[in-house]
């Protein structure tokens, strides 16, 4: 998984939308596909219950025309003449009585509905196994059928029997006991079997209820009651289907054909009705509709793939171009080699992209030029620079100069106030560093102090509170010196009395903070905002508050800097926010403070 991830954020980017795309269009396939198949198991199980809804119709309707000829049969086994008949058949001694008795009894089957049109014909066989047959197709029963009829009559004493269809008679049969009922004798007198016209009866009752392609089969217990011709070799296939199909319907294949198979059990018999609908009769449309739709998905995705493929190059060609002209940059090649591509770039961001570039590389261009002039300008203004320079040692020995005349005089003031200058001079012109130690930087301030105290004696009262364990601290150079040169300027020269200008410093949770303040008269909100904002430019060395703040900013970040705090009447404060970085020791502040 980490490779297939470590592979798809190296693809270029033409090739991640194409495989974006493409799994978008994927995953609305499965999805449409999801959807087809859930459609058709829901037709599937529509047709299922239509077929089921109209295979109860008909086996209610032939139910019920099986009823009325057991209600028939019922009529003919109990009718007083037939019943008469019989008996004389039994009892009588020559054969014309058993002729004339026979003749009574087909016309009395006649009447009683022999002739009907789901009737194929009434067999009835007396008690000394005569045989009477009256119908539209009579049949001579076998030995064997004929006890068959007594055999299986003989168990229900007289009630209704389903003789199934056979080898020897493919009709159904609806046969019962003939049981004399004269003095409640009850004794046999013969065996009555009215054979059925299932394709007459289920043409009638089912043809309309049916689909006009279905094929109706019953089973009885042991075979098959009625089928259309061509299932005769499939009906223990059928059968098995049929039981398996536990929900009603399966999908089965016979003969190299597919059907829709539906089975209902008999509430009246012990029969299972069972319809065949020919699959592609019915999905023929939807399977064709199906393979379409396949086909038509699968040419749209191709399609999809070639224009997300055209998409994704012409975003990311401009930016595959913009790439090279880089790499020509980055070889120091400067020049925008323009061509007809780029005449012809839209005002897309690409687009924009590709202006903004070139308008870059110009303008580098341009500078790189300007630098280079820059340098020969500013090698030749150094060259004259160096030419007009005073040595800085001619001025330190004119200083020491005037400090021994100074003393020589016997003018310790004198003597002190240029010593003082030229440590100021001294350290300005030396110190390179931007961070020097607390110590190094409190030294110079110091001297500036002598300087000032000369100039104002009792008015200046100077305070220094530093710990020795932060004078290794490192500071900005010329932090805290414009900030007591502030305070002279702004404090001390404003007041009569003396001013007080103090310097403390304390560690606070691994800060250090340096606080310079005086007791001056302070100054407005107004004046202090433009302080801060560099609007008003300070007296004296010119090193400004802001700039000052954004030094501390640029060396160790934006949670640091510089604080002002100040009112009218209450003096001023300013403090420093620095890290605690160590770096060199105290020499500096112990011997400006042995002065």
């Amino acid at each position: 998984m980490a490779d297939l991830k470590t592979l798809y954020r190296n693809l270029r980017i033409k090739y991640k939308l194409l495989v974006l795309i493409s799994a978008v269009i994927a995953t609305f396939g499965i999805l449409i596909v999801v959807v087809q198949q859930y459609a058709f198991e829901v037709y599937d199980r529509e047709i299922y219950e239509q077929s089921s809804a109209a295979l109860n119709q008909t086996a209610a309707a032939i139910e019920n025309e099986l009823r009325k000829v057991q209600q028939q049969s019922y009529r003919m086994a109990i009718d007083e003449v037939i019943q008469e008949q019989l008996r004389t058949i039994k009892e009588a001694g020559n054969n014309y009585d058993r002729y004339l008795a026979s003749y009574q009894i087909r016309e009395r089957i006649v009447l009683l509905g022999g002739l009907d049109n789901h009737v194929r014909s009434v067999q009835l066989i007396d008690a000394n196994g005569g045989e009477y047959s009256v119908g539209k197709a009579p049949v001579s029963y076998t030995a064997g059928r004929i006890r068959l009829l007594e055999r299986e009559t003989a168990l229900t004493q007289g009630g209704n029997t389903w003789i199934e269809p056979d080898e020897e008679d493919g009709a159904l049969a609806a046969a019962r006991l003939i049981r004399s009922y004269e003095q409640l004798s009850l004794e046999s007198l013969g065996v009555l079997a009215i054979r059925i016209d299932m394709h007459r009866l289920t043409a009638d009752v089912a043809g309309a209820s049916l689909p006009a392609k279905a094929a109706l089969l019953i089973y009885g217990k042991e075979r098959m009651i009625f089928g259309p011709a061509g299932f005769e070799d499939e009906e223990r296939l059928l059968r098995g289907y049929a039981a398996a199909a536990s929900n009603g319907y399966d999908i089965i294949e016979l003969g190299g054909r597919r059907y829709f198979l539906t089975h209902l059990p008999s509430a009246y018999t012990e029969w299972t009705y069972v319809t065949l609908i020919p699959y592609d009769d019915i999905f023929h449309r939807l399977a064709d509709v199906k393979n379409w739709t396949l086909l038509a998905y699968l040419l749209l995705f191709l399609l999809t793939v070639f224009f997300a493929f055209r998409f994704a190059r012409g975003i990311t060609g401009p930016i595959e171009k913009l790439s090279a002209k880089m790499k020509r940059v980055q070889m120091g090649n400067f020049a925008w080699e323009d061509d007809e591509d780029q005449r012809d770039m839209p005002m897309d961001e690409t687009g924009q992209l590709h202006r903004n570039f070139r308008i870059m590389l110009q303008r580098i261009d341009e500078l790189v030029r300007e630098g280079y002039a820059r340098q020969l300008a500013v090698k030749e203004s150094e060259f004259k620079a160096l030419q007009a320079q005073i040595n800085p040692h001619f001025l330190y020995n004119t200083l020491e100069t005037i400090n021994w005349s100074a003393k020589m005089a016997r003018q310790p003031h004198i003597s002190s106030m240029v010593e003082s200058l030229g440590f100021l001079l001294r350290s300005s012109i030396s110190l390179k560093e931007p961070l020097i130690p607390l110590s190094q930087e409190l030294g110079i301030v110091l001297h500036y102090i002598n300087i000032q105290r000369i100039r104002f004696e009792e008015r200046l009262d100077f305070r220094l509170d530093v710990p020795d364990v932060l004078m290794p601290v490192l500071i900005p150079k010329l932090s805290l010196q414009p900030l007591v040169e502030n305070a002279v300027n702004y404090a001390l020269e404003k007041m009569t009395d003396t001013c007080v200008i103090a310097i403390t410093a304390e560690e606070k949770d691994g800060l250090i903070e340096l606080t310079v303040s005086d007791n001056g008269p302070g100054m407005d909100e107004s004046i202090l905002m433009r302080l801060k904002s560099g609007e008003v430019k300070p007296k004296g060395s010119g090193v400004g508050l802001r700039n000052i703040d954004e030094r501390i900013r640029l060396l160790f970040g934006e949670g640091y800097g510089l604080d002002i705090a100040s009112r009218r009447g209450e003096g001023t404060r300013v403090r420093l926010r620095l890290p605690k970085r160590e770096g060199g020791g105290s020499q500096h502040i112990q011997r400006a403070a042995g002065r």
